[in-house]
């Protein structure tokens, strides 16, 4: 496999970026602008009118062909020199680049991810992975969702090289935590993209608005407002996801 400078990088992402698709065009001439919830009981001090600036852009979607042809191998080499990104591939080979989360986010993901842990420590069904792991679909595409669980007999059925990698499947069960920054629409697809790749369930989580898509094989997609708490039964056995500190 040739390989793949940083300075060959850049200057491919470079180019990508002179000229942004369409969808990209509007995220990066604007900045988001996020109103902080008073407190409902009206003693946390915000004013309503008070906001906050955010300044870190949303997710990007760079065409590097023909340029760059995404390989695995290439991603997987792009991956290793960028560290410090959060990076995906699409089904269309389209490079993704998506900043760093909130505090604010990772908190909220870091107790998600913790409840998913605990029942599978107790249960010992499956492997539970967290943001940084990234699974090849079938239709090509490379995601690292928030949250992911594999039922343990498929997990086994793959080799130790594949394992190493961006494992061969999909997830049983995904989770995404939108950020301020992201675009609803963008990842309500990619939860569909989930299911009809293989996933059995899928939550994709709104914060903000205290929402919960819920997204499952065969069915029609689900709006749950404010919900307490949430059962996965029966995808993961007596799972009962709590959202008292990701509604905090």
């Amino acid at each position: 496999m040739p390989e793949v400078t940083p300075e060959e990088t850049r200057a491919a992402v470079a180019r990508s970026a002179q000229e942004p698709t369409e969808a990209n065009q509007g995220q990066l001439n604007a900045v988001p602008e996020r109103r902080r919830n008073p407190c409902p009981l009206g003693q946390c001090g915000f004013d309503k009118s008070e906001t906050t600036q955010m300044f870190t852009f949303p997710m990007i979607a760079l065409n590097l062909r023909p340029t760059l042809q995404l390989t695995d191998d290439v991603f997987e080499q792009l991956c290793r020199q960028n560290p410090d990104l959060r990076l995906e591939r699409s089904a269309q080979g389209e490079l993704i680049a998506m900043p760093p989360a909130g505090s604010e986010t990772g908190y909220r993901n870091v107790d998600l991810l913790g409840q998913l842990w605990q029942w599978n420590r107790q249960m010992q069904l499956g492997v539970v992975f967290d943001s940084s792991a990234g699974f090849t679909l079938p239709n090509g595409a490379i995601r690292c969702p928030d949250a992911a669980w594999v039922a343990k007999s498929r997990w086994e059925r793959l080799t130790p090289e594949q394992r190493r990698k961006f494992a061969p499947l999909c997830p049983d069960f995904v989770v995404e935590l939108k950020s301020p920054t992201d675009d609803l629409a963008t990842l309500q697809a990619k939860l569909q993209e989930y299911i009809d790749n293989g996933a059995q369930l899928a939550w994709l989580i709104d914060p903000e608005a205290q929402q919960v898509y819920s997204y499952c094989a065969g069915q029609t997609v689900q709006r749950i407002d404010h919900p307490e708490v949430l059962c996965a039964d029966p995808v993961l056995p007596n799972f009962v996801m709590d959202f008292a500190l990701i509604w905090s």
